[in-house]
């Protein structure tokens, strides 16, 4: 059978779409590209976004920014050495964007200055990292992304 152009282009799109429905059905059922928003509570969160904008630009305006390290022990979060440790008070969320069940929040006990988060409660990949502290009544706001 003699195939002319006209069929050869209907067979050409035929060809065309069936592969793009094969890749976008193939896409969404692929359990690896699920991924969950950061929050549940993504818009109350929102609302509360300027306090956060005034307690980063806190944090540099005084020159009280945070170090992470990188440690055999796990991630170490270095405050500054001039602050007094008893009187910082916050907490350490650690948000995982491929899944959300790996999140976790931990509250800020120093020693030596310094908060380790250990090895087994990170697993290796990109996490986004936020520190919200209070010292001296004085609010402060650190946000990083890491690959562990």
């Amino acid at each position: 059978m003699k195939i002319n152009w006209g069929t050869g282009i209907v067979l050409a799109f035929i060809g065309f779409i069936s592969f793009i429905l094969f890749f976008v059905v193939s896409m969404l059922m692929d359990d690896r590209t699920n991924h969950d928003l950061v929050r549940e509570d993504y818009y109350q969160a929102e609302m509360g976004f300027q306090e956060e904008l005034d307690a980063e630009i806190n944090s540099h305006k005084n020159n009280v920014d945070l170090k992470l390290v990188s440690t055999p022990a796990g991630l170490q979060l270095e405050f500054p050495k001039d602050l007094d440790q008893e009187k910082i008070t916050g907490t350490v969320s650690l948000y995982r964007l491929s899944n959300k069940q790996l999140d976790f929040d931990l509250p800020i006990t120093l020693s030596n200055n310094n908060l380790l988060i250990p090895n087994n409660r990170l697993v290796a990949g990109r996490w986004n990292i936020k520190v919200a502290w209070e010292h001296n009544g004085q609010a402060y706001m650190f946000k990083d992304k890491i690959t562990y």
